[in-house]
């Protein structure tokens, strides 16, 4: 989905292009002041680097001649002494040193500025995206966005639009000096101009096109690199490793073809630029001389010189427009796709709720009906119905694809209900403001995701200003603190990259610290023993026993024989609940339930 949405935005028209992509401009509008005075400062040291062709042709040219040259109406300073132009030449440097200093500097405070706003937005946009958006949007491609893309926007931002409208100031402020030198010599030198300006506009649209491509197969190279570094344990234990380079060096190949053909035409382009514009200095060279010699001549040799300083200093200012302007169009692009995700409709805006009731932890379900937004065909919940009564223990049970998890996606509002509701006290969950919510629910998963950091700041992810006492309260109520205090560097241990330095068992108490610490209202324990030796469940459940302690829960359970003492368990088969009952009840029943224990306690004495 992800690859067919960057697709898409490759062949949209060019002006809405555009127009998403001045999303930018509000961004630096807080900066507008400095960046203005990053103009002025820009156009004085353009204007001053135009001054330095003149005098180097004047000084250059200062042999004798008996035609007049147009430094001869200038009386500011003497431009027929050598030392007062070489004097002047320095004077003019500094200016330009000290001009070019402050443009650069600030540049480079408004882009860092402005790309501090954008980069904080738009991390911002992914986090409270809907869990839809994940499911359609590699991790990778989104991460390439906030930072390839970033980057490309950093470099345009801070050097490529300030030299290309130099290039530009350079151009025109040359064709006027070049016509007040000689018509003659400026036309021939601006023959190729309208000719490069022609072919620089299709090669404009054509290398964007072909920029945009790449990026999007870098984001998806991205996208498997990190997937693979992700989930290396698996790629070692099936030894895929080759089949995974292979992927990955197919999406390198292809990321290399677009940018070689990319190349093939830029190289095209700037060739065909280099010809047209330094065989035209040739021709103008060639005519110059011409008109300086002879028993009549029709040009000052100083004003031939100045000439040739001019149409060098607009020749290099030709030949590196197309780059600069390649680079523009790129960064159109990358631009376009970071307004994409900011623009992007996040949980804010489709979780209209607003209502904040007081939770007590009773929940009623009413012939909900679900079916995930990207598989609308298929129904995963087909009419539940099922209540829990505050501070109640309720399990759900059943095999695999029952809907089970399905159900806790729905409690913490992941998606919209396709039919029905849920009802928390007597408040339908679409009228409920999603933060409020969730601030009153916690989650203990099969798979934990601890984050890269230390033990402390795991836990700290349950409440954020937690003092040192309530931490070490809440570890020790989590069977954790025994295995914490082992740790030479106790609290301060880093946990590794989703918390491979610590054991599934303790990361498990860690994740039930971090929901002691939060003390929600209601609590959803998926599974959470299910991947645990004996000894590790033991403590486990131990600590989970004293977080259901008061508040209600929902277990969904694998092992039967954790939810004995569950106030009642709903039994759930192909996304309907097919028993309930408390465990001695349902046992009577012979049904769905019992064949599971049975089945259970088979495997457990073989």
């Amino acid at each position: 989905m992800a690859k067919k949405r960057n697709s898409e935005r490759v062949e949209r028209p060019s002006k809405e292009t555009i127009q998403k992509a001045k999303g930018i401009f509000k961004y630096m509008r807080p900066y507008r002041g400095m960046f203005v005075l990053g103009w002025i400062f820009l156009l004085l040291s353009a204007s001053a680097g135009m001054v330095f062709p003149f005098l180097m042709g004047q000084l250059l040219g200062s042999g004798e001649s008996t035609t007049p040259s147009m430094a001869d109406s200038i009386k500011a300073i003497d431009l027929n002494n050598v030392s007062t132009v070489v004097l002047a030449l320095f004077i003019l440097f500094a200016a330009q040193s000290i001009f070019s200093f402050f443009r650069v500097v600030i540049f480079t405070n408004v882009t860092e500025n402005t790309l501090r706003d954008v980069r904080k937005d738009a991390f911002s946009r992914l986090v409270h995206m809907p869990m839809d958006f994940f499911n359609q949007n590699k991790v990778g491609e989104l991460t390439s966005r906030v930072s390839a893309d970033i980057t490309q926007v950093q470099d345009t931002l801070r050097t490529t639009i300030a030299e290309f409208f130099r290039q530009i100031f350079t151009i025109v402020i040359g064709i006027a000096v070049l016509a007040l030198i000689s018509w003659k010599l400026a036309l021939i030198m601006l023959a190729s101009v309208p000719v490069v300006a022609i072919v620089a506009v299709f090669f404009g649209r054509f290398i964007r096109k072909l920029s945009k491509e790449a990026q999007s197969e870098t984001a998806n190279s991205n996208s498997i690199l990190e997937e693979s570094l992700m989930g290396i344990s698996n790629v070692k234990a099936f030894t895929n490793e080759s089949m995974l380079v292979r992927r990955f060096t197919t999406a390198i190949n292809h990321i290399r073809r677009l940018n070689v053909k990319s190349g093939l035409w830029r190289g095209a382009f700037v060739s065909f630029i280099i010809f047209c514009v330094f065989g035209a200095i040739v021709l103008v060279i060639w005519q110059g001389i011409l008109m300086t010699q002879g028993p009549d001549p029709t040009l000052n040799s100083k004003d031939f010189f100045s000439f040739i300083m001019y149409t060098i200093f607009m020749g290099a200012s030709i030949s590196a427009i197309p780059d600069m302007y390649a680079s523009i169009q790129k960064t159109v692009g990358a631009t376009e796709n970071l307004m994409s995700i900011i623009n992007e409709d996040s949980e804010e805006e489709l979780m209209t709720g607003e209502l904040k009731p007081a939770l007590s932890g009773k929940i009623t379900f009413e012939n909900v009906q679900f079916a995930y937004p990207q598989r609308s065909d298929i129904e995963v919940l087909k009419g539940i119905d099922l209540s829990v009564e505050r501070n109640q223990t309720i399990a759900l049970v059943g095999s695999s694809g029952a809907g089970k998890s399905t159900i806790a996606s729905l409690l913490l509002n992941y998606y919209p209900l396709t039919g029905g509701s849920i009802v928390f006290d007597d408040t339908k969950i679409e009228g409920i403001d999603v933060t409020h919510l969730r601030e009153h629910m916690a989650i203990v998963p099969q798979e934990v995701l601890l984050f890269a950091g230390s033990i402390r700041e795991n836990i700290l992810f349950g409440k954020e200003n937690a003092t040192n006492e309530e931490i070490i309260d809440a570890a020790k109520q989590a069977n954790a603190w025994e295995f914490i205090q082992s740790f030479p560097e106790g609290l301060e241990t880093a946990v590794g990259d989703r918390g491979v330095q610590l054991s599934g068992g303790q990361k498990q108490r860690i994740a039930i610290a971090r929901a002691i610490l939060k003390n929600p209202t209601i609590l959803i324990l998926d599974e959470a023993t299910s991947a645990l030796d004996s000894e590790s469940e033991k403590l486990v459940q131990d600590a989970l026993q004293t977080l259901m302690q008061g508040r209600t829960s929902i277990v969904i359970a694998h092992r039967l024989s954790t939810i004995r003492s569950a106030d009642c368990i709903y039994v759930m088969e192909a996304g309907q609940i097919a028993e309930s009952g408390k465990h001695d009840e349902l046992i009577e029943q012979h049904g769905v339930y019992s064949k599971l224990v049975q089945l259970q306690t088979v495997e457990h004495s073989t």
